[in-house]
């Protein structure tokens, strides 16, 4: 059994040398999901469809900006409304109050949607076509976000046999009982086997949508695996069938990435 190595969330302290600044791990996780993102959309971007319709590397530069609002926005914004809508119905003004945590994928994602469409707009771009070249980019920025959720100990896992190898306790929960690292899991899966998985599936001539398609099945069949190693939120716990927020949050995932490939099947123009 392990215990949680107890990192300092202070990755860098320059007040040391008089500069009130402190760098902390999360925001370096962010910062390499961000560069992985620009690369990995550079390397797409180089590939035919989007080389012959004029991808280059300054529209990359511009979706990042796009996608960078998108994630923050939507990511806070789905957190207070999917997890503690009630509480923030009271205090409107903590919604502000982003240094004090609570951010959701399934909102983040909701916002890059919103920012794919705009960027997609404003350029003249198919949307589906965007974010065909968006959707095998982003597993590797979850998986670096799951590193820093581990660094912080945080979204620790469900209680786990005491004689399973990895088996953590994690003192930020308040006990000493042996949990699932579900951090790292969700960093397996949801990260590295995501993007093994559609970078593979990508690289080969598909219908427009089916990227897409395939990402929001794979994310949310992921997510639906891991949540079940993950501890609920304590202010919400297990909901209807015995499942989490997060779970039911991934069906209609599952479900509109089923959609989307079986349309863009029958009627997407083949791409690549």
């Amino acid at each position: 059994m392990l215990v949680h190595p107890q990192f300092d969330p202070v990755a860098i302290d320059l007040s040391r040398f008089g500069i009130p600044i402190a760098i902390h791990w999360y925001g370096i996780t962010y910062l390499v999901a961000f560069a992985l993102f620009l690369w990995l959309a550079r390397v797409r971007a180089a590939r035919a469809p989007f080389r012959d319709h004029g991808w280059n590397k300054r529209d990359i530069e511009d979706l990042l900006f796009y996608g960078v609002l998108g994630v923050v926005i939507g990511g806070r914004l789905g957190y207070v409304l999917f997890y503690k809508p009630g509480y923030y119905a009271v205090h409107p003004l903590e919604v502000f109050a982003v240094w004090k945590g609570g951010m959701s994928f399934h909102g983040g994602l909701l916002g890059v949607i919103g920012a794919m469409w705009l960027f997609g707009r404003l350029h003249r771009r198919p949307f589906l076509e965007v974010a065909d070249l968006v959707a095998p980019c982003v597993p590797t920025g979850l998986a670096a976000g799951r590193i820093g959720n581990f660094i912080n100990g945080e979204l620790w896992g469900r209680p786990a046999d005491p004689s399973l190898p990895w088996a953590m306790v994690f003192p930020q929960s308040g006990t000493t009982v042996p949990r699932h690292p579900s951090q790292l899991y969700e960093f397996g899966l949801e990260g590295l086997l995501l993007f093994a998985l559609l970078w593979w599936f990508a690289w080969r001539p598909r219908p427009m949508g089916q990227v897409s398609g395939a990402f929001l099945f794979g994310y949310g069949v992921l997510r639906f695996i891991a949540e079940y190693f993950r501890e609920p939120d304590s202010f919400l716990g297990l909901q209807a069938l015995g499942l989490s927020r997060g779970q039911w949050l991934c069906v209609p995932m599952v479900l509109a990435g089923i959609a989307l490939m079986a349309w863009a099947a029958r009627h997407g123009r083949t791409t690549r």
